[in-house]
Formats: C-alpha cells, sequence, structure tokens
C-alpha cells in the first residue's frame, strides 16, 4: 500500500516538476527568441545574397590573370646595372621585368619601395611608370581601351570594399566610366588581378559586410566588440535551437500532457513541425560562424610578411643579360640573396611548351590554361646554374618569418601574433612540395598566390608553411587549429560536404536552409505577437 503511494506522490511530483520545466522553457525560448529576431533575419538575408553573387550572379572578366610570354634578349639592349647606373641608383631592393605598350622595362623597386620602370632598350626612366601599368593591366583584364578611367588611387590597407580575403597590397584601384562602374584592383608588383566590382558586386559587398560581419559595430565601437556581441548573440541563437528540440522533439511529450487544453493549430503547429528539422542548421550555422569568429581577434598582417634585403648595385658583377640559359624559353629574372651569395632567379618556359596553350572549354571567355615556368637560380658571381636552391630558400624564409633570422631594418616583416611562436632552428622538416594549383582545401583559392613551396615542420601545432618565393613572401600559415576551424567552417557552414552532388546543389542547399531557419523565426515571431 505504501509502495503504490509513494508511486503516484512521485508522479505527481514529476509531473509538477515537468509542468514547472515546461513553463520555464516555453518562457525561456520565448524570450531567446525574441532577443535573436533582428540577428537571425540580419544573417539569414544577408547568408542568402552570398550564393547568389558568388555564384549564380557571378561577374565575369575577359583575363583573369596575365599570359606568361618569352623575352626576346635583343630587348634586353641594357643590363639592370647598367640601368641603375645610368639612373644614378646605387641600392635598391629588386628588380624584374614587364612588357606592355609594346615596350620592355625593367620594374626596380627602389630602397623606399616605390616602383620605378625603365625602358631596357633606352635606359630611359618611365614618369608614372607605376600608375601607367595599372592602368594597362586593368585595361588587359577587362579588354576596355575605350572607357575613360575616373578614378586611379593606391590601396594600401584593406577597406570595407577592399577585403582582407583578396589578400594582395599594396595595390591600384582603378574606377571605370562604364555603366556597369567596374572598379579593378590590381597588384602591379606582380602583375596579377586582386579583384574586380561591378556596382551590383559593390552593394553585395556593402549589404553582406554591414548585416553578416556586422561592420557597423566597427564604425561605433571596436573589432572585439563587434565580435564578444556575434559569439554571445550566435551562442544564444544556439541555445534556442536547443531549447526549441528539447520542447517540441525530445520531451514533447512530456509537455503536451500540461497543454492538451490548447491543442496545436495553425502558426503554431507548423512553427513546431519545421522547427524541428531546421534546428540542426541554426545549430550548425550558429556553432560555426561562432567558431570563425574567434579568428577574427588579430589584425591581418600576412601582407607584410615579405624579406626585401637592400642589393648594392655595384656588388653584382654578372650582367642580367649575359645569363647562361636558354634564351628561347627565358620569361624573366629577379635577385635573391642566400647564405651570402647573389643568384639571379629565372622563370623558363617548360620544355615541350612552345605550342600555344589550350583553351579552358569550361571558360565562358575562352580563356587559357595556365602554362608552367621552370624556375632555375644562377650565381651571379660564377654565372653558372645551382640546383635546388628554391627549395632551400623557401626554409629559410620559413625560418627567417618565423624569427629565427636576424631581423634586418631593411625588410619588411614585423612582429605579429599571427605567426607562430615556435622556432623552426631544429625542427625537421616533414614534408616539402610544390604547388602550382589550388588542389586543397588546406591551401585554396582564397589564397591567393601561386606557385608556392609547402613545407611541414616536426613542431607542435604541425604548422605548414606556404612560401612564394618568387615575391619571397609568406603566402600562409597553417596550423592544427586552422584545419579544425576551416574544416568546421567549409562543412557546417558552406556545405561543403555537399561536393559530391556540384557546385549548383550545394548552393541550393545553403538557400534552402537559410530560407528555412528565417520561415520558423519569422512564425515564431508572429505567434509571440498573437499572444
Amino acid at each position: 500500500m505504501s509502495k503504490e503511494t509513494n508511486k503516484k506522490s512521485s508522479k505527481k511530483k514529476d509531473s509538477k516538476f515537468i509542468k514547472k520545466i515546461k513553463q520555464n522553457m516555453y518562457k525561456w525560448h520565448r524570450v531567446i527568441g525574441l532577443i535573436t529576431i533582428v540577428p537571425i533575419i540580419f544573417w539569414t538575408f544577408s547568408g542568402l545574397m552570398h550564393p547568389f553573387m558568388a555564384h549564380f550572379f557571378k561577374p565575369e572578366i575577359v583575363h583573369d590573370k596575365i599570359e606568361q610570354t618569352v623575352i626576346d634578349k635583343n630587348q634586353l639592349k641594357f643590363s639592370i646595372q647598367e640601368i641603375l647606373l645610368k639612373n644614378e641608383i646605387t641600392q635598391f631592393k629588386n628588380f624584374r621585368i614587364v612588357s606592355f605598350n609594346n615596350t620592355v622595362y625593367y620594374q626596380v623597386k627602389t630602397i623606399i619601395g616605390d616602383l620605378w620602370y625603365f625602358d631596357a632598350s633606352t635606359a630611359e626612366k618611365l614618369e608614372n611608370g607605376d600608375q601607367k601599368y595599372a592602368e594597362w593591366l586593368s585595361r588587359y583584364f577587362l579588354d576596355d581601351q575605350k572607357s575613360k578611367v575616373k578614378n586611379s588611387e593606391v590601396v594600401t590597407e584593406f577597406t570595407s570594399q577592399y577585403k582582407y580575403v583578396n589578400r594582395y597590397l599594396p595595390v591600384y584601384k582603378l574606377s571605370f566610366d562604364r555603366l556597369d562602374a567596374m572598379q579593378v584592383y590590381v597588384e602591379t608588383s606582380s602583375s596579377k588581378l586582386a579583384t574586380y566590382n561591378p556596382i551590383s558586386r559593390q552593394f553585395f559587398i556593402w549589404f553582406f559586410d554591414t548585416f553578416h560581419n556586422w561592420s557597423f559595430i566597427d564604425a561605433i565601437s571596436n573589432n572585439s566588440i563587434r565580435i564578444i556581441t556575434m559569439i554571445f548573440l550566435l551562442s544564444i541563437i544556439g541555445f534556442s535551437a536547443l531549447s526549441g528540440i528539447l520542447i517540441y522533439g525530445l520531451l514533447w511529450k512530456q509537455f503536451k500532457k500540461t497543454d492538451n487544453a490548447a491543442p496545436k493549430k495553425g502558426l503554431r503547429k507548423y512553427h513546431r513541425q519545421i522547427g524541428i528539422w531546421v534546428s540542426l542548421f541554426t545549430l550548425t550555422f550558429a556553432f560555426s560562424g561562432a567558431y570563425h569568429a574567434t579568428t577574427k581577434w588579430s589584425p591581418y598582417t600576412l601582407s607584410q610578411m615579405v624579406y626585401e634585403p637592400t642589393f648594392v648595385t655595384k656588388d653584382i658583377p654578372l650582367a642580367n643579360n649575359a645569363l647562361d640559359l636558354d634564351w628561347t624559353r627565358f620569361q624573366n629574372a629577379s635577385i635573391i640573396t642566400l647564405n651570402d651569395t647573389t643568384y639571379f632567379r629565372c622563370e623558363l618556359l617548360e620544355k615541350g611548351k612552345y605550342k600555344t596553350s589550350k583553351v579552358d572549354s569550361n571558360s565562358k571567355w575562352g580563356k587559357k590554361k595556365d602554362q608552367k615556368s621552370e624556375v632555375i637560380y644562377i650565381n651571379a658571381t660564377t654565372n653558372r646554374i645551382v640546383p635546388n636552391i628554391d627549395l632551400q630558400y623557401a626554409e629559410y624564409l620559413a625560418y627567417y618569418f618565423t624569427g629565427g633570422a636576424p631581423q634586418a631594418a631593411c625588410c619588411e616583416m614585423i612582429e605579429t601574433s599571427e605567426e607562430p611562436e615556435v622556432s623552426l632552428e631544429n625542427a625537421k622538416l616533414l614534408e616539402s612540395k610544390i604547388l602550382t594549383d589550388f588542389e586543397s582545401r588546406e591551401y585554396g583559392f582564397v589564397n591567393k598566390r601561386l606557385p608556392v613551396i609547402k613545407l611541414v615542420y616536426d613542431t607542435p601545432d604541425k604548422a605548414a608553411y606556404f612560401i612564394e618565393t618568387s615575391t619571397s613572401r609568406l603566402a600562409a600559415v597553417v596550423k592544427s587549429s586552422d584545419k579544425v576551424e576551416g574544416y568546421s567552417f567549409a562543412i557546417l557552414h558552406k556545405f561543403l560536404f555537399m561536393d559530391w552532388a556540384g557546385k549548383n546543389i550545394r548552393d541550393l542547399a545553403t538557400v534552402l536552409a537559410a530560407l528555412s531557419i528565417l520561415t520558423v523565426s519569422i512564425l515564431g515571431f508572429i505567434l509571440f505577437l498573437k499572444k
């Protein structure tokens, strides 16, 4: 008898306890939903625009890169030393060769960082050469020789329109007087197209930056407040999804018993049924978004990670137009120093690649596929080719960028928390590889620079360093923690687990997921207003 009484009393207590939880959970769910309705609308609407603008309505450009051509030795009448001495330049940082407007120029980086241009046939300096080259590059990429340039300016830091995802700095920004109000960003030091934005994309960038990245908080406070606010609200959204799963899913039978007097009809029924299914999407978006936001504390400084020693003109004995190489394949040259030895770094067209490169059949404009170059190093004193210097130089640069080599005032590298503190002095090299394509998630298209050398060292964080030896730059550093965050964002936020279905289907799934979250949130808000 006493046992039956205890059972009844426990059931009674349980039902009261559950009723109390149910009442509070409903209350918490409503309050949380009300707090997050505006952020959800911001994030879902701006998120919906991303696949549309990045894929379905992506702007096209005629040329996306400069095609490497063979330079005729006869066009290099003067050597770089003769050019510099004639123009009374005793020191410089580097040089390379560029061709535009039917003329071959030496592009020289001065000790103050400016780019000067000298005609290789006459040794004369081209006035405003860098600006003229920037305009020529922009017109080449657009295939537009007629439209007027409304404005030309140098961009030295990332802005609301030129985001850090574009990587290159400094760049020229050229605005054209066209119906699409095209803006083209080019890096003259490498002849690279950084990005291009017609008026439609300019609006999208502003909209996405304002309502997805919440840049408006930066305008009224600072980056730390923006990140903390986003992480806080994304955490609340996650709790809202979890409380919805508990109320309408896992514990629905228990909660339903005390709510039979008010059967679920209309909006409330749909809010519950749809909400259970989309809660998983909400959790994945919120978690990966908050995790991704935690990586944005430090300012972006990778563009400053460059090694640029000063060369004395008279100390380079060998003329660059007298190099012992196959001049029928010569494409470009620059200069480096390694272990107190000076080398000419030369790029040659790969053997057997004399024919015109094949056209990419998937390209709207019939763009040509990339031609690969062979890189050789020639000792500037002996005029002999020295093998394996590219890898040795990449290893030296990795060592330098981690603070292992003396930090000369001549070089642009600054100390930054973005780079690892672990020294590579005694670390074992586990892997070295030349990357000529964006072939992996680890080093994808977003990193921009190619070709690079990948170096993986036996350090606690198993960091991989990607070095662009042609510019002596650190292109990327990827640690184990970066890989985890990268996969989290790629799979849970961008739905890359659906790559097997193709980009169209993957983007469509992302759009539907964001729409479903928006629908459930609005249904819940309408229910709140009705009540």
